[in-house]
């Protein structure tokens, strides 16, 4: 976690006990529900993230001289609102794929869409066809990773999946 988000989860922990103390249930449960989220969000990028780390360290094992970067904090765009969160960039040669995955902060980042709690885009430099929108929705009261096709979930978004994400950036 970093230092911005350790500040907030303390900010907001201070808040869930002020609306306690004060009789504000109501305001109590959107902040506990709020805090149960974000660890949720926090929890399932860092699969993603840890996933693809894995993954490129196997292969890095066995010679494949890939450049590992991972940026944190890092903002980028998602029609139109501003996701906070991480950047994970692996380079080999003139190859390049890059993972974002964040979530909306604040009210001025703007809105969660299609009821998702986190975003991700992987991104294979040269390659449009190949990237992916990632949305992280609840189904059966689990989070789970979907492709984004038009606008709604698509397809379950698994380890296999960023497997075949990485053999392309390879060129496999």
């Amino acid at each position: 976690m970093n230092e911005l988000d350790e500040i907030w989860s303390k900010m907001l922990s201070k808040a869930l006990e002020n609306a306690k103390a004060s009789g504000r249930h109501d305001v109590a449960d959107y902040l506990a529900l709020k805090a149960t989220n974000d660890a949720i969000r926090k929890a399932s990028t860092t699969w993603l993230f840890d996933t693809m780390l894995e993954i490129a360290g196997e292969a890095n094992r066995n010679n494949s001289s890939i450049s590992i970067e991972r940026q944190e904090p890092h903002n980028f765009s998602w029609n139109g609102s501003n996701m906070a969160g991480s950047l994970l960039r692996m380079r080999q040669g003139v190859r390049c794929l890059t993972i974002e995955a964040g979530w909306t902060r604040t009210p001025a980042d703007g809105f969660m869409r299609g009821g998702a709690l986190a975003f991700a885009r992987i991104t294979h430099f040269g390659m449009a066809k190949q990237n992916a929108d990632l949305m992280l929705l609840q189904s059966d009261g689990f989070p789970d990773w979907y492709v984004r096709r038009d606008e709604k979930a698509g397809d379950h978004f698994r380890s296999e999946s960023l497997r075949g994400h990485f053999q392309i950036f390879l060129g496999e």
